[in-house]
């Protein structure tokens, strides 16, 4: 293969990048567009690089010791990379490679000023952008110094925030090149960035436009604040002029130097509102081209636009296709599920296929789209009311949207055709028998899942389990099960009412449902309880436990005295809990019966904090409180006007909600039981395919939907490319964060609180548990790191089921996301806890070892140290 040291801009294309790296590709992709006008120049290619590596052999060992060291080893990584450099640039330019660039520079105007700017292969990535991680040099003179610049330019892949940036992202280092781009040097007027899509809200509708006069690295280095214009449709909607008091300016000989701008021009705007409509326009093209929003530099030359730099913008959230041009409002499933974090595909899909409503996928996270229900104002009402009980925030953000005219239609209500007259139904009795039922339905239909599946393998397995999915929602959907869940809501809901307007007491209910029985998940907490006592009178089986890596530790724990029961007890749990996991709604996460060895901290941590019989004793002073709280109310009650009526009632309905309020927590469990059952049977599958060499390993299946597998399982062939670039969007998706609410234009609205009962800096939330605690935060994102003593507030992004476990050893619960139903709030208010969630950015906002005063009765959090 000849190498190539030099190609022209013009030369270059998007599919280039392997050779002049992404600055250089991109450019040459404007550089084709009709009407993008791109200042003239040359990539030195990556095979330049490569020479330049191979000249110096201690590199390999550098690159070496560089690979070996932690991203957060600032100090060896700093010493390490500056070596690397210093390395680079004393190498000298070969005769041929020099001369290679000198030809190119004649052809320009060799003493013309030049742009030496690094390009490098992973660099403007739809997935990672990488900007400001290497050098640009402007204003460069004369061959001498151009490729001096260049040495400097292949020397910046090994900057500090490079290297950090590479090692944070999981990417080698070896597989990295640098491509140097060459151009012209313009003399700007004024310059700046165009945004194609707003930023901040995502709004793919708005451009935006920041201006400065000189050349942009004012703005890009803080010098300046620019000027911002907000592009709509074709007009200037916003706009916001700064005092600019900066520039950047090129020196005749060379350089660039900071200016001071005459005090007459500091307030004048840097462009015109017809020449930002116009460059917003000259946006949408090069966003057309790369078929993606783009971050764009541009220069303002004589009037015209002269275009340096496009780079996607990685940081906006998907937008869910909806296959047509209409206005859609979008709200996120995981808000609601309690699990932001993005699902791979085999669990999205497999959520949507056992979904009671459609849902569309979008980076890893699943929506609903409820543009209908609020377009028609008999359902708007009902949706509102129900988001605003799951979730504030999601209410506000709706009403944000509907506050814009026009963006939701209005239709009308539905007519003869719409839904049957006659109103809800009829409520159901106050049985406990109802709830015996109902758990008796669901594990029957869970035996029947596992006895029938055992002897279904290939394409048969896949139509089994559609028909297994429709099961799955029949149960989901079953009359009786909906009128129990919703019985104790509304009893909940009710009693909360009553009772401050009777007694001005707030959230009573907290109270009344301090261990309600039948609640699975508040049982799954306690039950690891138990589980500690077995193993606290065995020394030698908890010093095994504080060493355990790994996940076979079960088999080895017989080996030790008491590791027997011990092994027994945890054996036991599993049989009943394991198929519970950390974002359970998605099939492809470790369960605790494949991962046990995440349970161990938690169990480590209540053998350290409880005494023997601590689960029957926490359980039974829950009881007592409730009942305690129930006679006192009944007591204030019938003190009151009328209180005998109102006493009954209220008796009533603390029934009720006793009866009713742990199930709540059930259909869950018999969602993720059999999660449990279907993935055991995938991952067979799956490593039926590795044993007939059709997949590398088994979790690839993963990163193919559940349609996507099947097809693979029938044909026995698979897309491997497809796979990868999976597991690179998967990776990518991570550092997004999932909006609550999305609509078809790509905003993302958050919601606000409506609320001026806080204090002052206070962090406000839904208060979802009643009580005030203060304690130390413990700020924990995964829940194999728990190392918790009495006492803690526990701090976290969600918790889902799953977390209960911790749930028995902490004294509050602050959450960011959740409302009053959820399941963290639900097991808050079980065992006592005062609790706030849907914090926005709390485990940013609080550090881990703060002192904290939770107000789970006020909805707010204060940081008392």
């Amino acid at each position: 293969m000849i190498e190539q040291y030099v190609l022209d801009l013009e030369d270059v294309d998007g599919t280039q990048v392997s050779v002049v790296g992404g600055k250089g590709a991109h450019l040459g992709g404007l550089s084709r567009i009709e009407g993008v006008r791109v200042p003239g120049g040359f990539c030195v290619t990556t095979d330049a690089f490569r020479r330049i590596m191979a000249e110096a052999p201690s590199i390999d060992d550098q690159l070496d010791q560089l690979s070996r060291l932690h991203p957060d080893d600032r100090e060896a990584i700093r010493r390490l990379s500056a070596q690397i450099r210093r390395t680079i640039e004393g190498i000298a330019v070969p005769g041929d490679l020099a001369a290679a660039i000198t030809r190119a520079l004649a052809q320009l105007g060799e003493q013309a000023p030049y742009a030496v700017r690094s390009s490098a292969t992973a660099e403007d990535l739809p997935t990672a952008s990488f900007a400001g991680q290497q050098d640009t040099y402007l204003n460069v003179v004369g061959p001498t110094a151009i490729l001096q610049h260049i040495s400097r330019c292949w020397a910046s892949l090994f900057t500090e925030r490079a290297v950090t940036y590479r090692q944070r992202n999981g990417i080698d280092h070896r597989t990295v090149h640098m491509a140097v781009v060459v151009q012209r040097m313009v003399f700007p007027h004024a310059s700046g960035i165009l945004f194609t899509a707003d930023p901040v809200t995502g709004n793919r509708k708005v451009a935006t436009v920041d201006a400065g006069f000189g050349l942009g690295e004012a703005l890009v280095s803080g010098l300046v604040n620019p000027d911002v214009f907000k592009v709509r449709d074709g007009e200037v909607v916003d706009k916001a002029i700064a005092a600019k008091r900066r520039a950047v300016h090129a020196l005749p000989a060379g350089g660039t130097q900071e200016v001071t701008i005459d005090s007459q021009q500091q307030e004048q705007p840097a462009l015109t509102d017809a020449q930002s409509v116009r460059l917003a326009q000259l946006g949408r093209r090069i966003e057309a081209h790369f078929g993606r929003p783009q971050d764009i530099e541009w220069c303002l030359v004589d009037d015209g636009f002269q275009i340096v730099q496009s780079r996607p913008i990685t940081t906006l959230f998907p937008i869910p296709e909806s296959g047509d041009q209409d206005n859609h409002v979008y709200v996120s499933v995981g808000h609601g599920q309690m699990m932001t974090d993005p699902m791979k595909p085999l669990g999205f899909s497999m959520w949507q296929l056992t979904a009671m409503v459609p849902m569309h996928e979008a980076g890893g996270r699943l929506f609903v789209d409820v543009t209908r229900r609020l377009a028609s104002p008999a359902s708007r009402a009902g949706l509102l009311e129900a988001m605003g009980k799951g979730d504030p925030l999601i209410r506000h953000a709706l009403e944000t949207v509907l506050d814009r005219d026009g963006f939701v239609p209005t239709l009308p209500d539905a007519g003869p055709g719409g839904p049957p007259a006659g109103g809800p139904p009829a409520p159901i009795d106050t049985d406990p028998a109802v709830v015996t039922e109902l758990i008796e339905r669901s594990r029957a239909s869970i035996a029947a899942l596992e006895r029938d599946i055992r002897t279904k393998t290939g394409p048969a397995l896949f139509d089994f389990l559609l028909e297994a999915f429709e099961e799955h929602k029949r149960v989901l959907s079953d009359p009786l099960s909906i009128q129990a869940i919703m019985a104790g809501m509304e009893a909940t809901w009710w009693l909360n009412d009553k009772l401050q307007e009777w007694l001005g007491e707030k959230n009573v209910a907290d109270t009344l449902t301090l261990s309600a029985p039948d609640n699975i998940t508040s049982e799954m907490g306690l039950a690891l309880l138990d589980v500690a006592d077995v193993i606290r009178p065995q020394p030698e089986v908890v010093a095994f436990l504080q060493g355990v890596d790994g996940d076979d530790f079960l088999d080895d724990l017989a080996k030790l005295a008491g590791g027997t029961e011990a092994r027994d007890a945890i054996e036991a749990y599993l049989d009943r809990y394991g198929m519970r996991c950390v974002g359970e709604i998605d099939i492809t996460r470790p369960r605790w019966r494949e991962r046990p060895s995440t349970l161990v901290p938690v169990i480590l941590d209540n053998v350290r904090n409880f005494e023997p019989g601590a689960a029957e004793r926490r359980f039974e002073q829950g009881r007592q409180k409730a009942q305690k709280k129930e006679q006192d109310v009944l007591s204030r009650l019938r003190a009151l006007p009328d209180g005998d009526r109102k006493a009954d009632e209220v008796k009533g309905m603390i029934g009720r909600v006793r009866t009713f309020i742990g199930y709540r927590e059930y259909p869950k469990y018999g969602i993720i039981s059999r999660y449990f059952v279907y993935k055991q049977a995938l991952l067979a599958e799956a490593e039926r395919l590795v044993q007939a060499d059709v997949l590398p390993e088994k979790e690839d299946v993963f990163y193919l939907t559940f349609q996507e597998l099947h097809d693979v399982v029938r044909s026995h062939q698979v897309d491997e490319e497809l796979i990868q670039q999976r597991k690179e969007a998967f990776r990518s998706f991570h550092a997004l964060t999932p909006p609550r609410v999305l609509t078809s234009d790509g905003e993302a609205l958050t919601g606000a609180y409506r609320r001026d009962d806080a204090p002052a800096g206070a962090l406000i939330g839904v208060p979802v548990s009643a009580g005030t605690i203060e304690g130390r935060a413990r700020v924990i994102l995964d829940m194999a790191d728990a190392d918790l003593e009495a006492g803690d507030i526990l701090v976290t992004a969600f918790t889902d089921p799953s977390w209960s476990p911790l749930f028995v050893g902490i004294a509050g619960l602050v959450t960011e996301v959740g409302g009053l139903m959820t399941h963290g709030a639900v097991i808050a208010r079980e065992y006592g806890l005062p609790a706030v969630v849907g914090v926005e950015q709390a485990t940013r906002l609080i550090r881990d070892g703060q002192r904290i005063r939770v107000h789970g009765t006020d909805g707010y959090v204060e940081i008392l140290s």
